[in-house]
């Protein structure tokens, strides 16, 4: 981050769109936290730090009355936690840009910080729109984007406001540069063997990160409730399971083109079934392509988590995105907490272990293993689409 931040203001496009309860107490910080190096260092380098970000989709969710629930989606609930993380007591403005917004911001003095309202309550906000962007920049001398998990949005306040920045008086905030590094390492200088675990309900959600991957991993172990369309292409019974009809040659040209270049693909051999989708629901193990009629599939069972946790302690580079399992209920929970402790004691050998996307993060999270692996995502979309090879708009901008 080599800019000049003695005496300037620094706008900084953060993401603190972290989920509250219904008393609006933050669940999650780790969004907030992984932003604090970046602002201290602002701060402790003679600069202010006004600070946007978005919290939900407030327009998206609107009262009866079709206005905005500003209780619920203001970006005030996290300023008192902002402020004990920093050790400097955040001010709020209640509105993004306008009069309000430019005194409070042209009045901060250095080592002062500003948060400002939720930038999403501005519909011009999602559309790029270039007026907001102009009114946004005016606010600061310099621009910092440290909002790795929304790089993938070509918004006011993560792409557009860059314009109005000259080359010297912009650039990535500390967490972005974390994130592009980690990132670039497992796709573009991987130690060998590179193992890729791609979890979660659909395949088609996950196509070009797959076909990606097949280029360029040498193990390619598929999980979650994509894993029927897979073994259903192959001629698998799977019942009530999960399954993409539209999507089962794709499965197939997947499955040849890793055989051909030599991608070892691993889908599970068993399977955790039940006759409900519920965690009261009656549960079994089952050959995974051999599900009775009305069970379902809906985690890896012990063949399968032998299997994928053998080729993982074998592997030197690890990318895990997504869930083995329906996480969220406990009884087929297990495949997933599996992989989360694989991964860490993989890395505990010396592997280098990227975890990226919702589920995958909050496993290792909710069992302590954050600090066990390698890096851990803030960016699940964002994560996605730049492993998938895309140029995202909040890079672009500023690179």
């Amino acid at each position: 981050m080599q800019l000049d931040f003695n005496g300037k203001k620094a706008l900084v496009r953060v993401d603190f769109n972290v989920p509250l309860d219904k008393d609006f107490h933050i669940t999650d910080d780790t969004r907030i936290r992984a932003a604090i190096p970046t602002i201290k260092h602002i701060l402790s380098h003679g600069g202010a730090a006004i600070l946007m970000s978005h919290l939900g989709r407030p327009l998206k969710k609107l009262k009866e009355d079709g206005s905005i629930d500003r209780e619920k989606f203001t970006l005030r609930h996290v300023v008192p936690h902002l402020s004990e993380l920093l050790g400097v007591q955040a001010r709020f403005c209640d509105e993004t840009v306008g009069e309000k917004a430019t005194k409070m911001a042209a009045a901060l003095k250095p080592g002062e910080v500003l948060l400002l309202e939720n930038t999403r309550f501005d519909a011009g906000e999602s559309k790029g729109d270039e007026a907001l962007a102009r009114q946004m920049a005016a606010l600061g001398d310099v621009y910092v984007n440290d909002a790795f998990g929304s790089a993938h949005r070509e918004h006011s306040s993560t792409a557009t406001v860059a314009k109005f920045f000259g080359k010297d008086a912009k650039a990535f905030g500390f967490l972005m540069e974390a994130e592009i590094k980690n990132a670039t390492r497992v796709l573009h200088n991987p130690e060998r063997p590179l193992t890729a675990i791609i979890g979660g309900a659909k395949v088609s959600d996950k196509i070009l990160l797959l076909e990606r991957l097949i280029d360029s991993v040498n193990n390619l172990i598929i999980g979650g409730g994509m894993a029927y369309t897979f073994l259903k292409a192959q001629g698998g019974q799977v019942g009530r399971s999960l399954v993409e009809e539209d999507r089962l040659e794709l499965a197939l040209q997947l499955i040849d083109k890793a055989k051909s270049k030599g991608v070892n693909l691993l889908l599970p051999e068993d399977s955790v079934i039940a006759d409900d989708f519920s965690n009261t629901a009656q549960f079994r193990s089952a050959d995974s392509k051999e599900i009775p009629d009305g069970w379902m599939g809906l985690d890896i069972g012990e063949k399968a988590r032998k299997a994928f946790s053998e080729v993982v302690l074998n592997s030197s580079t690890i990318l895990w995105n997504g869930p083995m399992g329906v996480f969220e209920m406990p009884n087929f929970a297990n495949g997933t907490k599996m992989i989360a402790e694989t991964v860490a004691q993989a890395t505990s050998k010396g592997a280098f272990s990227l975890v990226g996307g919702g589920d995958s993060v909050a496993a290792v999270n909710q069992m302590g293993l954050a600090d066990k692996v390698s890096y851990v995502s803030t960016g699940g979309g964002a994560m996605l689409e730049f492993l998938e090879g895309k140029e995202l708009p909040g890079i672009k901008a500023v690179g």
